[in-house]
């Protein structure tokens, strides 16, 4: 399960923000994480709980914005949605898609308490 290692990144980063910051807690998260991402949000969540313990974050609330999967189709130009990172366009019935979003992670922001 690489969840476990993708939420402690997360406490990590988010930590070492809050402690710059010179905060004395973490109060939120906001993450976006993209279907095509290959990352399992309820996974992250669970073991984000685990991950935080002890930590400035540990009463965090973890927030996951989930963006759909677009395709372009190379040929035709088409925008369209997609679930998998092999697709066919809708049009014109090309294999030529590029993935242009769906894939983002990252940590959108943090909220912190003095």
């Amino acid at each position: 399960m690489h969840e476990m290692s993708i939420a402690l990144s997360i406490v990590e980063a988010v930590e070492a923000k809050a402690r710059e910051e010179g905060a004395g807690s973490i109060s939120g998260i906001d993450l976006v994480i993209g279907k095509l991402a290959g990352i399992e949000p309820q996974s992250l969540k669970f073991c984000f709980s685990a991950a935080a313990k002890g930590t400035l974050a540990e009463e965090a609330l973890l927030q996951v914005e989930e963006p759909e999967g677009m395709g372009e189709c190379g040929e035709c130009g088409r925008m369209f949605p997609v679930s998998f990172y092999y697709a066919e366009c809708p049009d014109c019935r090309s294999l030529r898609v590029k993935i242009v979003s769906g894939e983002e992670f990252l940590i959108q922001s943090i909220t912190i308490e003095e």
